[in-house]
């Protein structure tokens, strides 16, 4: 079994507010080999951390996210608030970066692309989403790495495959197991799983074959591939 990738979901949601500059910090310091982030677009089309499409739930602002420009999130949410993700790719600096784009958009897509390479991350950024948004992540950048989120045991039809072209499927962890990993290894394509948080789940997707864990909690996971080593 190769070595597994750690993902850490949104940071370190459990210690800092997710999707923040000191999330991503606190992720890092505790083992993650990759940070996976959402991002969404701010009024006048800056890419900002961000998974719902309002700022009510983290910051308690009623505002929609559309409807607000950058200046007035930074307003709004604080010098520690929400990131660009300009700001995010500069944090992470050489860490590799999974870029989850919830409410995609053709606009949205192509803003983050092109932030992407103005940043020169395009070698450790992924992408991962539904399948129409990897279809518009294709199609502003051929070269992206995609991880195309699958959410039924149904395998993706060979003509979604061949226009998406992912490296990776990223599925539930509920879904994953032994007989699904090899299927998707057979078809040239690495097993990705989210978002497990117990021990015991860690362990039974290490047992399955996968390639990368998504998590909550970095630290844990950590241990139990440690563990697993000795």
């Amino acid at each position: 079994m190769g070595a597994v990738t750690v993902v850490a979901h949104r940071g370190d949601p459990y210690r800092v507010r997710e999707n923040t500059l000191a999330s991503l910090r606190s992720a890092v310091a505790r083992g993650a080999d990759a940070v996976e982030i959402d991002v969404r677009l701010t009024r006048d089309g800056v890419p900002v951390l961000l998974h719902d499409d309002s700022l009510k739930r983290l910051w308690r602002v009623e505002r929609p996210l559309d409807a607000v420009g950058w200046d007035e999130v930074r307003a709004l949410t604080g010098e520690r608030g929400v990131p660009s993700l300009e700001a995010a790719l500069g944090e992470l600096g050489g860490h590799r970066v999974m870029l989850d784009l919830p409410g995609a958009t053709e606009r949205s897509v192509r803003a983050v692309v092109d932030t992407v390479h103005e940043c020169g991350a395009a070698d450790r950024v992924y992408y991962c989403s539904s399948a129409a948004a990897m279809l518009l992540v294709r199609a502003a950048d051929p070269g992206a790495e995609i991880a195309l989120t699958w959410t039924t045991l149904a395998p993706p039809r060979p003509e979604l495959l061949a226009a998406v072209a992912p490296r990776w499927l990223n599925y539930r962890f509920g879904l994953v197991d032994r007989e699904l990993t090899e299927r998707v290894h057979r078809d040239g394509m690495l097993v990705s799983a989210w978002t497990a948080d117990t021990r015991r789940t860690m362990r039974r997707l290490i047992a399955a074959g996968v390639d990368s864990i998504t998590t909550n909690r970095v630290d844990a996971l950590s241990a139990v591939l440690k563990g697993s080593r000795t």
